[in-house]
């Protein structure tokens, strides 16, 4: 892969990425060491996240659903470079430049910051309880060295107003808002450098579902305003139905289902994923909800069994699933599947149904 530096950036010279796409993630890994002993000796690898391919196009959501601990919250943090990747390759598009993210120094990773950043899951420890909205806000304007005095001041107000706001609790301080006021906090303050790309990692989880409702509102509405793109983190198949765009399945540190939000919830092809959409409640008393029980626990990503890591616990698993890996391969409209017999179990249960 040949690479030049221009500026402050690195251009990647045989780039995969679209002219549509704002991101593309291949083969992303993040393997955490087990140490043990005086000396720290490496024993073996946590596989949080273990091989993963995603592109993101400008301007639309791309929602990552999984149970916890599948490695959702690790692709974000590994996307922005606030934990290093053990492998792979993310490009982003930072305005005209094409920049490997994966391979940037922290100094020119500052720049390309500017145009990424993320919105956190609690609302109330993302917050400095010893710092007012002004200075919280603020704060990535004078890290980036962009505006100070009162440019920053009429900044910060303009992006509280942008929220919901109101500007005159520009002094208060985060323990006077409600959990929804301070999410817009934190929205405020990920949009204060103008970034193009957001990492929602579970950004409505921690709030009552009447304000997650609010906020998800806003955060659609600001998509269309200032063209965003959003890489959203949840393990609600509600919100993510509501939000995106499209949407990628993972279990135990990869990625086994991937397609645009109606297709998937119309039409599963992964037995994980159809699991876990049958596990939604439906709102009629007088239908019978029929939810598919997975057996036994969801795989260790430090001991990972042979062969499909989701085999243990599929029912319709074979000697070919303990043995092969199954290739994340395209069924037809950009519809990704990582599953041997993708489509086949589904034809071959409505055809027993039937009979």
């Amino acid at each position: 892969m040949s690479e030049v530096t221009v500026g402050n950036v690195v251009r990647n010279m045989d780039t995969k990425i679209a002219d549509d796409e704002i991101l593309h993630v291949t083969g992303l890994k993040k393997h955490f060491p087990i140490t043990t002993g005086v000396f720290k000796r490496t024993v073996g690898h946590v596989k949080a996240v273990d091989g993963v391919d995603i592109a993101i196009k400008k301007g639309e959501t791309y929602g990552i659903v999984g149970e916890s601990g599948c490695g959702k919250t690790t692709i974000g943090r590994c996307i922005l470079r606030a934990i290093d990747p053990t492998g792979g390759n993310i490009q982003f598009r930072n305005n005209d430049d094409i920049v490997n993210v994966d391979s940037l120094s922290h100094h020119h990773l500052r720049d390309v910051r500017r145009n990424m950043q993320m919105i956190f899951q609690d609302p109330y420890s993302s917050l400095n309880p010893r710092m007012t909205v002004l200075g919280i806000i603020g704060e990535p304007l004078i890290c980036n060295k962009m505006m100070k005095g009162n440019e920053l001041r009429y900044r910060v107000m303009e992006l509280m107003e942008l929220v919901g706001l109101d500007r005159k609790q520009l002094e208060r301080y985060p323990h006077a808002f409600s959990g929804g006021q301070r999410q817009r906090i934190g929205i405020a303050r990920a949009l204060a450098t103008n970034p193009k790309f957001l990492v929602c990692d579970e950004a409505v989880s921690a709030l009552d579902v009447s304000v997650q409702a609010q906020i998800l509102n806003l955060l659609m509405e600001l998509q269309s305003k200032l063209d965003l793109s959003y890489m959203f983190i949840s393990h609600d198949l509600s919100v993510i139905r509501h939000i995106s765009d499209r949407v990628g399945v993972m279990y135990v540190g990869k990625l086994v289902e991937s397609t645009t939000t109606e297709e998937l919830f119309k039409n599963p092809m992964h037995p994980y994923t159809e699991a876990l959409l049958s596990a939604i409640p439906i709102p009629d008393p007088t239908k019978k909800a029929q939810h598919i029980t997975l057996e036994g626990e969801v795989a260790n990503p430090a001991k990972l069994p042979s062969g499909c890591y989701f085999h243990p616990r599929c029912r319709y698993a074979t000697d070919r699933c303990k043995e092969e890996h199954p290739e994340f391969r395209d069924l037809g409209n950009e519809h990704f599947v990582a599953c041997h017999y993708a489509g086949e179990y589904k034809a071959n249960s409505n055809k027993s149904d039937g009979e």
